[in-house]
């Protein structure tokens, strides 16, 4: 039988996590469950926090972009919700968010991006060269690079956490495809 895990209440967290919590209740108006389940761990959150808005040579689109086929390919709901969400808010359409869902973008670079994120999480760090080639050709650098594999290890490694324990998601339900 597996382990139910419950989503840890500001009183169950370490005081270092309940200033994070406090932090994401202002400018969220709420903890999301997956941010508050990585609290179990004492220094967890902060780690997390810290290592997800370092600075990066990827836009916030880009990222969401990486984050949201990611999240697809490894079957992660939660993210997938959070996510399409989180997209609309840097500017992608819904119909923009399907495509990026099924692996593709009418945009040529980012189709190139969304490609190798895709890619790159299938294979477990392994690619095509004609995927890898498309997206130098595409105007991405080897910094890019650097920075999309430090994205898809960040979001995969939410995805993990979800899949693992099924908390429930605080986001609107992305559709399946």
């Amino acid at each position: 039988m597996m382990k139910t895990f419950t989503v840890p209440t500001r009183e169950e967290v370490a005081p270092a996590n309940q200033e994070i919590f406090d932090n994401l209740q202002k400018a969220l108006g709420f903890v999301p469950n997956l941010y508050a389940t990585i609290a179990y761990s004492d220094n967890g959150l902060s780690r997390f926090l810290a290592y997800q808005n370092a600075k990066t040579s990827l836009t916030n689109k880009e990222k969401e972009a990486v984050n949201l086929i990611v999240s697809q390919v490894n079957g992660c709901v939660y993210c997938q919700s959070a996510h399409l969400v989180l997209g609309k808010m840097n500017g992608f359409s819904d119909e923009q968010l399907l495509d990026i869902r099924k692996g593709k973008s009418n945009d040529a670079k980012l189709n190139a991006l969304v490609q190798l994120a895709a890619d790159v999480t299938e294979n477990k760090g392994r690619a095509g060269s004609e995927t890898i080639d498309a997206f130098f050709k595409n105007g991405y650098t080897n910094e890019n690079l650097v920075d999309l594999i430090l994205q898809v290890s960040d979001k995969t490694a939410m995805n993990y956490l979800h899949n693992l324990t099924q908390i429930p998601v605080d986001f609107p339900l992305a559709p399946t495809l």
